[in-house]
């Protein structure tokens, strides 16, 4: 069926107010991966205050029970955070790291237990025949990934903590997307626990930057035999916490520019679509007013002959 032109005026507006919504999507995606972006980078000073605090804590302590080499993992349990998102539109993003995280977990000696940041990530899991032990919900804005980092600290973290030095029991793996360059990504693990033991020695190795020494403030209670001193527990504590903050941001960061990657592509797709529609809707106006010019030409005739 032809169109017509009113019928073309509607597909033009519909497409001109598509337009406005990915454009707007577009300027909130760019918005939102410049200020992940800049809590990645922010966060990189406080984490290496983070790593001189555990250097000098590795220099002065005997090894963590429970944190052997990396080699040193049969019948340790394994739980796995991945980072997705709750929306659509972001492309492949949510299958590249489930895929990552598939084959990674695969090679493991044990089943892992796994938990989704993201309903997106928790229904590619059922697809994959992989029941989520938790569902998180994607943080919206970078205030909120605290609360985040806090729910997956008590809910996976937090139950190793209560009587044992951290990943005693279990091993804790995280997955996300990591930002490349322009709207570019690529799926990254970090296994957090047990701790690696060359990571370790590489802090303790790392010279103090100044020359005052670090010490401890405060009462220091003595250590209680089988754990690791408290400041050393507070510590590794803190990595975790600025582990899981980046693999959230980070995640945050790739879902963000995924999302404007696909949204320049629908304003491509919508101003080709509308060069299109404005070129149709000429045409059949300047047929129209062919025909009736040339009906005003007949008519003139016709006038002209009858006289």
């Amino acid at each position: 069926m032809a169109d017509t032109s009113a019928s073309l005026r509607r597909k033009i507006a519909s497409a001109g107010d598509l337009q406005s919504v990915v454009r707007a999507m577009k300027s909130q995606a760019a918005a939102s991966v410049g200020q992940y972006e800049r809590s990645v980078a922010a966060l990189g000073d406080y984490a290496r205050t983070v790593e001189l605090g555990l250097g000098a804590c590795f220099r002065s302590s005997a090894p963590l029970d429970g944190a052997p080499p990396s080699h040193g993992q049969a019948g340790r349990a394994i739980r796995a955070v991945i980072f997705g998102s709750d929306q659509g539109l972001v492309g492949r993003f949510n299958d590249v790291v489930l895929d990552h995280a598939r084959a990674t977990l695969a090679a493991l000696p044990a089943t892992a237990q796994v938990w989704a940041v993201g309903d997106r990530i928790s229904s590619g899991l059922a697809d994959r025949r992989t029941l989520a032990a938790g569902v998180f919900a994607v943080p919206r804005s970078v205030q909120a990934i605290t609360a985040l980092v806090g729910q997956v600290m008590v809910k996976v973290v937090g139950q190793d903590e209560a009587h044992e030095a951290p990943g005693a029991r279990a091993s804790l793996y995280l997955f996300n997307n990591r930002p490349v360059s322009g709207s570019a990504y690529e799926p990254v693990s970090q296994r957090l626990l047990p701790l690696d033991e060359s990571w370790r020695r590489k802090l303790a190795d790392q010279p103090w930057p100044t020359g005052m020494l670090p010490e401890v403030l405060g009462e220091v209670p003595r250590e209680v035999p089988g754990e690791g001193a408290m400041t050393l527990r507070a510590l590794i504590r803190e990595y975790l916490f600025v582990s899981i903050f980046r693999a959230a941001a980070e995640s945050l960061a790739s879902e963000n520019a995924s999302r404007l990657a696909a949204m320049d592509r629908a304003d491509h797709n919508i101003e080709k679509m509308l060069r299109t529609l404005g070129g149709s809707f000429h045409r059949l106006r300047q047929s129209s007013i062919d025909d009736e010019l040339s009906d005003v030409v007949a008519g003139f005739k016709a006038l002209g002959a009858g006289r």
